[in-house]
């Protein structure tokens, strides 16, 4: 059960004669597809589960050493910064560049958390951003709260998902020698990376017994982080405020800026993929992984990190947003022209997308300095 604090909404403006066509209408999702159930995914996640439920025990009971939790939650929240940061943000949106060596140590914490390799999480992460709440979306929200969560990965992916994947451009990862590598040596590296390494360094360091180390290092830790992830398929699509477009799935959830690591501005995200920040406000506390990207920026790892202008998110929030967005519309309340808005226009997955508007992206790259080489 999760529990959202919602903001009081504002009273929304809406103009009279503004008509909003609405997105992905070519793609809807059938209420047809039935599940067709992977018995060993079940398995796996289901142990995998159980055996999280024993190391928590072994943690409240005091049966566990302080330095193996305190291993257990490094890994867990570095790992995880390595999906949110990595995976997520340089990899499926491309919001920033990275050199050689942090993407070298985003790949290899990125290979601890067992969430697929880079080339197949940012190509499906690029289909749910384009196809979001349809057929084509790996794990569609509309089929409910335990589908988006967990349950898509119990399945065979819908023929949908497997035919969008194939007409979205992933040339930029197939060139990226980094990504290639992970690919190739998949299977070793996350069975070392996500299962062996977390438990040996606990047994072999400070004598904790391998059935704790294995319990709460390893398994405990990664059944939590990845939970994380996945409430953001599943919460912040279901439960929240619509501030940017009111016309999608994704919303603002605060319980989600609480565990996501700054993945909770979702309606955000989803209306600005583009946006290293992942949100409007990248100095916030709560988005450590914003911090994560400005520290290595600092230190010339990252570059030409993308951000939306103040004025494209004003123009947006009062375009489609529901009224809770906190910024001031007044004037453009004052000077709104009457007018018909298409938001029927394809979804994009982030910088690069050829669905990308030429002014849309010239206005970035203004308000952002960047002279880009793409």
């Amino acid at each position: 059960m999760f529990v959202t604090l919602r903001s009081q909404p504002k009273t929304a403006y809406n103009p009279p004669t503004t008509i909003h066509l609405q997105k992905n209408q070519n793609h809807e999702s059938s209420n047809k597809y039935s599940w067709d159930i992977v018995w060993f995914n079940v398995f796996v996640l289901g142990y995998l589960h159980l055996a999280a439920v024993y190391g928590l025990v072994l943690v409240l009971t005091g049966n566990t050493k302080i330095s193996t939790i305190c291993w257990g939650l490094f890994v867990g929240i570095t790992s995880s910064m390595a999906v949110t940061g990595g995976a997520h943000r340089l990899w499926a949106h491309k919001t920033y560049k990275a050199n050689l060596p942090l993407r070298i140590l985003l790949a290899t914490f990125m290979t601890m958390t067992f969430q697929n390799h880079i080339y197949e999480w940012a190509r499906d992460h690029r289909v749910h951003h384009k196809y979001a709440e349809t057929d084509a979306d790996p794990h569609n929200a509309k089929r409910g709260f335990f589908f988006s969560h967990v349950g898509w990965l119990m399945v065979k992916k819908h023929k949908d998902v497997i035919e969008k994947g194939k007409t979205v451009d992933v040339s930029d990862l197939e060139q990226d020698s980094v990504v290639v590598f992970q690919r190739k040596y998949y299977a070793p590296l996350v069975l070392f990376g996500t299962f062996i390494f977390p438990m040996l360094v606990p047994w072999y360091f400070w004598n904790e017994s391998i059935s704790i180390s294995w319990h709460v290092a390893t398994v405990l830790r990664y059944v939590m982080s990845v939970n994380m992830v996945w409430c953001t398929n599943s919460a912040a699509h279901l439960y929240g405020t619509k501030p940017y477009d009111k016309n999608i799935g994704p919303t603002q959830n605060q319980m989600m800026l609480i565990i996501g690591l700054g993945e909770g501005f979702h309606n955000y995200h989803h209306t600005f993929p583009w946006d290293y920040k992942a949100a409007e406000f990248g100095n916030d506390i709560r988005n450590i992984t914003t911090s994560m990207i400005d520290f290595f920026a600092k230190i010339g790892w990252a570059t030409e990190l993308k951000t939306t202008s103040p004025e494209m998110i004003r123009r947006r929030a009062f375009r489609t947003g529901d009224g809770t967005w906190d910024g001031d519309l007044t004037e453009m309340k004052r000077n709104f022209v009457e007018k018909k808005l298409d938001d029927s226009k394809e979804e994009v997955w982030g910088w690069g997308d050829k669905a990308m508007g030429r002014d849309e992206m010239r206005e970035i790259q203004i308000s952002n300095g960047i002279i880009c080489s793409e």
